[in-house]
């Protein structure tokens, strides 16, 4: 399921993770070269991503379980 992402903080391990609407959160790492998101660096690339969707794994396991 696609969610809107809404903000974005950092856990605990200093990683980004986006806030969806759907309260779920997704980490969004730029860990090269296994995962480049060099957006996610700085303020202005996070700001770009607000709005856009973002499929939530989260949300579709809460589904499945409820189908079963």
């Amino acid at each position: 399921m696609e969610r809107l992402i809404t903000g974005f903080h950092q856990d605990e391990h200093g990683d980004w993770v986006a806030d969806l609407e759907c309260g779920h959160g997704q980490r969004m790492r730029h860990n090269p070269p296994w995962t480049s998101r060099p957006w996610v660096t700085s303020t202005e690339g996070r700001a770009q991503y607000l709005g856009q969707r973002l499929r939530c794994q989260q949300c579709e396991e809460q589904q499945q379980q409820q189908q079963q």
